[in-house]
């Protein structure tokens, strides 16, 4: 079990310091939907949705191919050297074309009033770019407490720097408009400040990471380079896509949801962004477990018996995510208070859809280990566009019908065909001996669970009722999980002593 032991430390330090980074970020969530207006929440989830797929190719994959390239060559600081002036040179260009462009971008996203969010947006994401490579840095060189605190502080000064432009900015301006802050302070303005946060935020950080970043050598190796581009650009390709499957519906309702202004239909943008939040635990956790997991699966990949280590990252992730869908959905009265506007929550609905997916979605990138330890990223690139094609097709067929609730229903089948496309094809090329049978049972008891508590409340028995019948089906699968897998809970670290049957 050493190499659960590992994993779980890397993911605890690297996926867990970005894990509770992100929750921080999340509890910004209730603030914004009571500060903002739904148009205004909505006009912000369209800039953000058009971050993500700058990010893919502002990085192009380099932060893969640095794992995979420095556990596979001899010269670690050829990699980061080469990597590392790759990305400065691709950035400052990548950069200024924004900047340059950023009011047909604004106006393509559907903003064309405000060009200067996307200026904010375009500095947002070169700083981050060049930040990427000195924190995969700090993860190779097993530096966690340092990427840990960057990490956390660097969410606290976001927050801090919100609250300040949204709350206490608009305040000192109304008690004495002659003040410094009230004399430049423009509270029209409000999602621009909220970008302008992130930008000090990101900029923060990257003076943080200056002695990492800084670290490297001007020395560009050509023909590493070139090995590392034929490595890293399918995986532009599945950044893209994985991108488009993620944050495109977004651009789309605005596009294409029938509603009677444009104004109405970035609120339904607002509406089901706020909604799709909820499901974020799971993301968290699986954004947590790719942090640790991605350069540790590199690292097994050249031991024995790697497929076996493999298999029961599984078992574990699997068990783990099905706790977290069960704990939100069978408590989603409790957690719906994230969102503070009450018009946002006729939108309810999506979440459990939304949480399947994002549960296709995790185990999917367990399974993608396959083709990035043989070589075959392309692999990856023909799986993702199949994701896209179900996405653009049933958001672009459907959103005009029924709104976001298609965007809820494409998100469940694209990261569902992926997820089975990746386990066949990789037991062809990479065999893995997952337990298949009983993970599956095990999603499919949840889903059964959460049909049980959904007739359940139509009895209208009361909330607490309600609550009490919630803790009794999540004891139930515990249960369940506890004297199916007591033999592999048992080989745990730490833990394993208290599930053997004289102590439970």
């Amino acid at each position: 079990m050493s190499g659960l032991k590992q994993l779980a430390g890397q993911t605890l330090w690297y996926g867990g310091s970005s894990m509770v980074a992100r929750f921080l970020n999340y509890l910004l969530t209730p603030y914004l939907t009571a500060v903002f207006t739904g148009l205004e929440y909505g006009k912000m989830s369209l800039v953000y949705a058009a971050i993500p797929f700058l990010n893919v190719l502002f990085t192009y994959g380099l932060e893969t191919t640095y794992f995979r390239f420095s556990n596979t060559k001899e010269d670690k600081h050829a990699v980061y050297n080469t990597a590392t002036v790759s990305l400065i040179i691709t950035t400052l260009i990548f950069t200024s074309v924004l900047l340059l462009f950023s009011s047909d971008i604004a106006r393509w996203i559907g903003l064309p009033d405000h060009p200067e969010y996307f200026i904010y947006t375009a500095l947002i994401i070169g700083f981050d770019a060049l930040s990427t490579l000195a924190f995969a840095k700090l993860r190779l060189d097993n530096r966690p407490i340092k990427f840990a605190t960057i990490r956390i502080t660097s969410i606290l000064l976001n927050i801090s720097l919100v609250v300040f432009f949204l709350s206490v900015a608009p305040q000192i301006q109304r008690d004495n408009p002659d003040s410094f802050v009230g004399a430049f302070y423009n509270p029209v303005n409000a999602v621009g400040y909220f970008i302008i946060a992130n930008l000090i935020t990101s900029a923060f950080v990257f003076l943080l990471l200056s002695k990492e970043f800084f670290g490297f050598k001007w020395k560009f190796n050509a023909p590493l380079w070139k090995e590392m581009m034929i490595y890293a650009s399918p995986l532009i390709i599945v950044g893209f896509g994985g991108m488009i499957n993620e944050v495109i519906d977004r651009i789309m309702i605005q596009w294409l949801t029938p509603a009677a202004s444009a104004d109405e239909a970035t609120f339904q943008v607002g509406l089901y962004s706020a909604c799709f939040k909820l499901s974020i635990l799971i993301t968290l956790f699986i954004q947590a477990f790719r942090m640790g997991a991605e350069p540790f699966f590199f690292k097994q990949a050249q031991g024995q018996q790697p497929q076996r280590v493999y298999a029961r990252v599984m078992k574990f992730f699997v068990i783990t995510i099905c706790f977290m869908f069960l704990i939100v959905v069978l408590f989603l009265d409790i957690w719906k208070h994230f969102i503070q506007n009450p018009d946002y929550w006729e939108g309810l609905k999506v979440v459990p859809i939304l949480l399947l997916a994002n549960m296709f979605l995790g185990i999917y990138y367990n399974l993608s280990i396959w083709y990035k330890v043989v070589n075959n990223t392309m692999a990856g690139a023909w799986i993702t566009l199949i994701g896209v094609v179900i996405t653009l097709t049933i958001n672009f067929i459907f959103i005009p019908v029924y709104g976001y609730i298609a965007c809820a229903w494409s998100h469940f089948l694209c990261y569902g065909s992926m997820m089975v496309v990746s386990y066949f094809w990789g037991q062809k090329s990479y065999p893995i001996t997952y337990p298949w049978k009983k993970l599956v049972a095990y999603i499919i008891i949840c889903v059964i669970l959460y049909g049980i508590y959904a007739v359940f409340t139509l009895l209208d028995w009361g909330i607490w009722t309600n609550r009490v019948f919630a803790l009794i089906l999540l004891f139930l699968f515990s249960l369940l999980i506890v004297n199916t897998e007591r033999k592999e809970f048992q080989k745990l670290p730490f833990v394993g002593k208290y599930f053997n049957p004289k102590t439970i």
